[in-house]
C-alpha cells in the first residue's frame, strides 16, 4: 500500500533495529501486553493494510512520545501514529472514543463556518481584556470542559482566569476572541485531518484580523498544535508561547513579585509541553521564585515523566486507569501537599480516577492548575 510505504520511509520506520526499547518504556505496554510500539512499526514496514489499519491498537497509543526518546534509530513514532490514523479514517476505520465521541462531535460542529458562540460569560469583571491587540490569549476548550466535567470537580476556567489575572499584573491586556474555535488537536490525533484544517484556517485568520504579534496559551495541546501542526498546512505569522514561558521571562526581569506561601508541591510534566516541545524549566523556575514553595520531584520527571493515561479522548480504558493510579502514587509518595498540573486534560483524567468509587487512598492527592497556583501567590 503506497500510503504505508510513504509513512514507513518518512518516519524512519525502515531503520528499526527491533531492539524493543520503545516497548520497554511505553506506559501502555506496562499494563496491556497486547500493545507494542515495536510491533506497530514492524507491521507498518510490512505494509499490510489489514495488519495496520484495522488493528485497533493504533488507537491505543497515547502519543506521549516516550518511545521516541529511547529509539536508537530515531524513528518518529508520533508522526507514524498520526499519519497511520489519518489513513485509517480515510478508509472508514474509526477510534472508539470515550464519552460516546461527544468531544469529537463538538469539534466537528465548530469546524462548520456558520456557527456563532456565546463563550465570554466566564470572564470576571476585574479581568482586563481587549477586543484587539498585539497579545492574544487563546483560551481553547476550557469553557466547554468546565461545563461538561463539573460533576467530577473539574474547573478548568480557573486556569484561564488566573492566566489573564497574571498577565494583567504584568501590564498586559490580552485580546480574547469571542468566536475562537477549538484548536483541532483531538481531531488531528484521531485522524480527521479535513476538519482539523478547517479549524486551523479559521483560527489563524481570526488572529490575523486582530493584528496580533504574540499568542499566549495555558493549554499545552493548543500550544503544540499552533507551534508544530498548523505550520504544516498554513503560514503562522505570529509568535506562540506558553504562559509558563511568559512568567519565567518576568521572573528573570524581576517584574513578578510574590508573597510567601508555605507549600510543598510536585509537578506533572504534560507530554505536549515537555517531550513534544521541550518546556521543562519555565514552570519550575516560576514556582521556585515563590518564597516558601518547596518543589519535590517524582522519580520520573521531565523527559521521563509518565503521562496522564488518555489522549484525544480516544483511549480511556482499564489500562488508562492503571497508568493514572501509578502516576498518582508517585506524586503521593513524594510527600507533597499538592500536585501542580499544567494541562487541563491532566486535571480531568487524574480527578476522574480519584473520583472512582473504589479508588484507593494512596492515589488521592490535592491538585491545582499551574496558573491558578501562581496567581494565588501574587503579592497584593
Amino acid at each position: 500500500m503506497n500510503e504505508l510505504k510513504t509513512i514507513a520511509t518518512d518516519t524512519r520506520a525502515l531503520l528499526c533495529l527491533e531492539c524493543g526499547k520503545c516497548t520497554s518504556v511505553c506506559p501502555v505496554s506496562v499494563f496491556n501486553s497486547g500493545f507494542s510500539p515495536r510491533v506497530m512499526v514492524t507491521r507498518t514496514i510490512r505494509r499490510s493494510t489489514s495488519d495496520v489499519i484495522t488493528d485497533k491498537n493504533i488507537w491505543s497509543c497515547l502519543t506521549c512520545g516516550m518511545c521516541e526518546l529511547r529509539c536508537p534509530a530515531n524513528i518518529t513514532y508520533l508522526q507514524l501514529t498520526q499519519e497511520t490514523r489519518q489513513v485509517a479514517q480515510q478508509l472508514g476505520e474509526d477510534a472508539i472514543c470515550s464519552h460516546g465521541g461527544a468531544a469529537q462531535s463538538f469539534m466537528r460542529i465548530m469546524a462548520t463556518s456558520d456557527r456563532l458562540q456565546r463563550r465570554m460569560d466566564w470572564i470576571d469583571k476585574d479581568l482586563k481584556i481587549a477586543e484587539t491587540g498585539e497579545v492574544v490569549y487563546f483560551v481553547g476548550c476550557l469553557p466547554h470542559f468546565d461545563v461538561l466535567l463539573s460533576n467530577i470537580g473539574v474547573h478548568t476556567l480557573e486556569e484561564s482566569r488566573a492566566a489573564i489575572r497574571i498577565m494583567n499584573r504584568l501590564g498586559i491586556v490580552p485580546a480574547v476572541m469571542p468566536q475562537e474555535r477549538c484548536c483541532g488537536h483531538d481531531l488531528l490525533w484521531s485522524g480527521d485531518t479535513e476538519n482539523f484544517k478547517k479549524l486551523a484556517f479559521y483560527n489563524i485568520e481570526e488572529i490575523k484580523k486582530l493584528k496580533a504579534k504574540r499568542v499566549v496559551f495555558s493549554c499545552p495541546e493548543g500550544y503544540r498544535t499552533f507551534k508544530l501542526d498548523y505550520p504544516k498546512f498554513f503560514p503562522v505569522d505570529f509568535e506562540v508561547i506558553h504562559i509558563s514561558e511568559v512568567l519565567a521571562q518576568a521572573v528573570d526581569q524581576g517584574t513578578l513579585r510574590f508573597k510567601e506561601m508555605r507549600s510543598r508541591v510536585t509537578f506533572q510534566d504534560p507530554c505536549r509541553l515537555g517531550r513534544h516541545l521541550g518546556v521543562y524549566d519555565a514552570p519550575r523556575k516560576v514556582m521556585a521564585a515563590i518564597p516558601g514553595v518547596e518543589i519535590v520531584e517524582m522519580p520520573r520527571n521531565r523527559q521521563r515523566a509518565v503521562c496522564c493515561g488518555v489522549s484525544a479522548w480516544i483511549n480511556c480504558s482499564f489500562y488508562s486507569k492503571q497508568i493514572q493510579m501509578m502516576r498518582l502514587r508517585e506524586a503521593k509518595n513524594t510527600g507533597a501537599e499538592r500536585l501542580i498540573l499544567a494541562c487541563p486534560k491532566c486535571e480531568i483524567h487524574f480527578k476522574c480516577v480519584m473520583k472512582e468509587q473504589n479508588a484507593p487512598s494512596d492515589v488521592k492527592i490535592a491538585t491545582m492548575q499551574f496558573s491558578a497556583f501562581v496567581a494565588q501567590a501574587l503579592e497584593k
